[in-house]
């Protein structure tokens, strides 16, 4: 038989400090109980045990506290993070049908120890599952020791223990005897380290053997001294080091073997905790989880006709999106009904009232067909992610299971038709409950609708010149490439981080900085400190750079141009947690304009013939919406009365008049106007500005004083994120930010830049939504065949015949300014042009 036992709080201990804070959209931590199982999961499929035994530490002292007081004392208590977490991971284990064993008295360590003689007794084999390497000294023929972390499990056998420190494994006892061990408070002798330790239990063989020859000429004499002072406390290490193989517990490893649990249950617990992905790895159906009620079976059958009153919409489940399309009616009876593309289009603007799940297909749908989806009336998709922007996935069956919804008939070609209806209402009421309706109906709704637009009709651009520019590229990379090899001396794969370390720092002889698994460390920061010491780090970073153009520019836009043209790019809704839209297949967000070479890419990026891109461009919209939000009258009335804010917050800062602002205190104020938004502290700031952290220290303490209802905010913002658990913006969008009860002080700090910044930047993502939407209704109501074609954060851009190019360019300055009414105003900057470059 083969055995699994895991060492319980050391694993949950790897697991709740290896991954980011993790919570339930109530603000519940689940970090620990996601890596245990992910680490546990992993165990399984490598191994594939016959039994598991988790093994967990109890709360009791144990026979080691009782024969020394000072055992663990210097060690913190567990998080309460990591506490609330405990009895539901213990829970969720004993549903999925796995045997946890304790006992009063001892530790987990000696259970592991207990069962593995237990088990090698029986001609077995035992695994050892732990993140500490005490139980190193269990290792025998019959048991291994399995280092396991979220990331990797290293396999200890004898071999791998004599190779890394020249003993056998229980002699890793007679060497913590001597060293002791800090994190257990074990004192060892004073005076003697690792490297000592090992040394004499080289030679000597064992602690008592040390004693033996204590006066062997092997021992040095201050060595002697020290052993000989302390003695009583290396053998009463030993004793405390010593794990324990006779805990009285089950020890036939038969009663380990894992049973049926209670699968309903489990999975009902992991879509409470909103893991949904574990369900599906640990095998489970996430409908297992709703009562077991008799219920008709309903049929799907076509849509007979175009009805009025309510239908729920959703499609199949499917990985690439092609799923079929389905209605549900629940009066007078249920009913489900599939649907084809044209009765899907007539129905989209139709006289029935449609609460989809995903409307942007149905939008496009509508668009592709000539109608605009008016009967599109809510949408459980954005309702979800409205209410859980942190989510990994929005699907019907997981979210009808964590929001506790029971299927109200069966439907075999269907299966989420049951919830579909209940689930729609249910998240309709708790976005009615938090204040988010209004968010939903006038905001992301008919955005989904703009932004199907966008991508039925894609950005016209230049594949000849795309091409050339590619040529361009791959030129200089060769040439570049020629270089470095000439100037490190011979041929490499410069693209493997290892052997460009080799070059670099044995061949070179450059200085390392730092070293990585699998060697020296050549990431960018580390290339750009190694400048002053050798030309060949330009070109290496050039390289680098012309590459990172030509692939993933260069090759990936030509790859996504279309049968038309066009590259159509796919807008994402429910991603951000801020609010933002993201882009990919390609990411047209993403298209560099921060140096000349990655700007070219947007002359590429044109108009069709006979018209030209209009682009429009918020002028400092989180600024405005700091001065606004924060009520700060010095930082309103600059933006009234049309100075320029950087400017006139270097004249504050520094009390001189604006004429006598240089460019250098200009860039200082303007790095700490953003600083200040997005939680910059110092020391970061020091490194923007490149100045002191004391001079940088001083730029922020002046700003606060200058403009201090801007600080006054600050503290106000946090201190009401900590009591309510969320930020919100403007708009009334939440963002829950567990990270702020967190006890981890870089977890804390985190979630304190969080709370600054998410008002104001979430703040700035609903006004661009709302400007597109304001933006498209008036083309679409003036008539005019210019088109909405893409976002990018603050900025618009829209294809326009040339006769309508003045219109447009009125009309999105105006859309765009008038969209909101704050105490500052909103300021749009328009360019024109045949391309992207030229308009922007």
């Amino acid at each position: 038989m083969k055995l699994l036992v895991l060492d319980g709080n050391s694993l949950v201990n790897r697991a709740f400090f290896g991954i980011k804070v993790l919570t339930t959209k109530d603000g519940r931590y689940t970090n620990a109980i996601y890596g245990f199982q992910n680490i546990l999961l992993n165990l399984l499929t490598a191994h594939k045990p016959d039994a598991v035994a988790i093994a967990w530490d109890e709360k009791a002292p144990t026979f080691r506290h009782t024969a020394y007081d000072g055992y663990k004392a210097t060690r913190h208590g567990m998080p309460q993070e990591l506490a609330e977490q405990m009895p539901v991971l213990k829970e969720l284990l004993s549903d999925l049908g796995f045997v946890q064993v304790s006992k009063a008295g001892w530790e987990a360590d000696d259970i592991l120890g207990t069962l593995a003689a237990a088990c090698e007794k029986t001609g077995g084999t035992t695994l050892l599952a732990t993140g500490d390497r005490d139980s190193l000294q269990l290792v025998d023929g019959s048991t291994t020791v399995l280092l396991a972390t979220n990331r990797e499990t290293l396999t200890m056998d004898e071999a791998a223990i004599q190779e890394k420190y020249g003993v056998t494994p229980p002699q890793l006892i007679e060497v913590k005897s001597l060293m002791g061990d800090a994190s257990d408070n074990i004192p060892g002798v004073a005076g003697i380290g690792e490297k000592t330790a090992l040394s004499l239990v080289q030679k000597f063989g064992s602690l008592e053997n040390v004693y033996a020859n204590i006066d062997d000429k092997a021992i040095k004499p201050k060595q002697r001294e020290n052993l000989l002072n302390h003695r009583q406390e290396a053998e009463l290490s030993h004793m405390l080091g010593t794990i324990r193989r006779d805990a009285p517990i089950d020890t036939d490893p038969q009663s380990y073997v894992r049973g049926d649990g209670d699968p309903a249950a489990a999975a009902k617990l992991l879509a409470d905790l909103e893991m949904h992905k574990l369900v599906d790895r640990w095998g489970l159906n996430e409908t297992s989880a709703a009562p077991e009620t008799p219920l008709p079976q309903t049929e799907a059958e076509p849509l007979p006709f175009l009805v009025s009153g309510r239908l729920y919409l959703a499609r199949t489940a499917t990985k690439d999106d092609s799923g079929q399309w389905y209605a549900v009616r629940t009066q007078p009876e249920p009913a489900v009904y599939s649907l084809e593309e044209s009765r899907l289009a007539a129905l989209l603007d139709s006289d029935a009232e449609l609460w989809a799940f995903d409307a942007k297909p149905l939008y496009r749908l509508a668009l592709e067909h000539g109608g605009i989806g008016r009967s599109l009336h809510f949408d459980g998709k954005l309702a979800a992610y409205l209410l859980n922007p942190s989510a990994s996935r929005y699907e019907v069956a997981s979210l009808a299971a964590e929001y506790g919804i029971a299927p109200a008939f069966a439907c075999a070609e269907f299966p989420d038709a049951a919830v579909l209806a209940p689930l729609c209402e249910a998240l309709h009421s708790h976005l009615e409950e938090q204040g988010m309706l209004r968010l939903h109906d006038e905001i992301e709704l008919p955005l989904a609708r703009v932004l199907a637009d966008m991508e039925r009709i894609g950005f016209a651009v230049d594949a000849d010149g795309i091409r050339a520019f590619g040529v361009e590229l791959t030129t200089t990379l060769q040439e570049l490439l020629e270089r470095i090899y000439s100037e490190v001396g011979y041929t490499f794969n410069l693209n493997s981080p290892k052997q460009l370390g080799e070059a670099l720092f044995e061949k070179l002889g450059l200085p390392p900085r730092k070293k990585t698994k699998s060697g020296y460390s050549t990431d960018a920061e580390t290339l750009e400190s190694l400048r002053p010491y050798s030309p060949v780090i330009d070109d290496i970073l050039q390289y680098r750079t012309y590459q990172k153009l030509n692939s993933t520019y260069v090759e990936g836009l030509l790859k996504a141009i279309g049968p038309d043209g066009r590259i159509h790019s796919t807008f994402i809704q429910t991603e951000a947690r801020t609010g933002r839209i993201s882009s990919t297949e390609p990411n047209l967000q993403n298209i560099p304009i921060r140096t000349e070479l990655g700007s070219r890419l947007r002359g590429f990026f044109v108009a069709a013939d006979g018209a030209e891109l209009v682009d429009a461009d918020y002028s400092q919209i989180e600024l405005r919406i700091l001065a606004h939000i924060t009520g700060d009258e010095a930082m309103q009335h600059a933006f009234q009365s049309g100075a320029d804010i950087h400017r006139s917050t270097a004249a504050k800062i520094y009390g001189i008049p604006p004429e006598a602002v240089t460019h250098e205190l200009r860039t200082s104020a303007k790095a700490i106007n953003f600083g200040i938004m997005y939680g910059k502290g110092a020391f970061s700031l020091s490194r923007d500005l490149n100045v002191p952290v004391k001079e940088a220290e001083t730029f922020l303490k002046t700003y606060l004083n200058t403009f201090p209802k801007v600080d006054g905010y600050m503290k106000d913002c946090i201190a009401q994120a900590k009591e309510n658990g969320y930020v919100s913006t403007l708009f009334g969008r939440r963002r829950p930010l567990p990270e702020l009860a967190s006890s981890n002080f870089q977890v804390r700090s985190s979630g304190e830049r969080m709370a600054r910044n998410t008002p104001i930047q979430g703040t700035a993502a609903d006004i661009i939504k709302l400007a597109m939407v304001h933006v498209w209704q008036s083309l679409r109501e003036e008539g005019l065949k210019a088109r909405l074609l893409l976002q990018v954060h603050d900025e618009l851009i829209v294809e326009a015949p040339e006769d309508e190019v003045e219109r447009v360019k009125q009309l999105l300055k105006e859309k765009m300014e008038q969209v909101v009414s704050y105490s500052v105003p909103l300021t749009a900057d328009v360019g024109t042009g045949k391309t992207w470059l030229e308009a922007h």
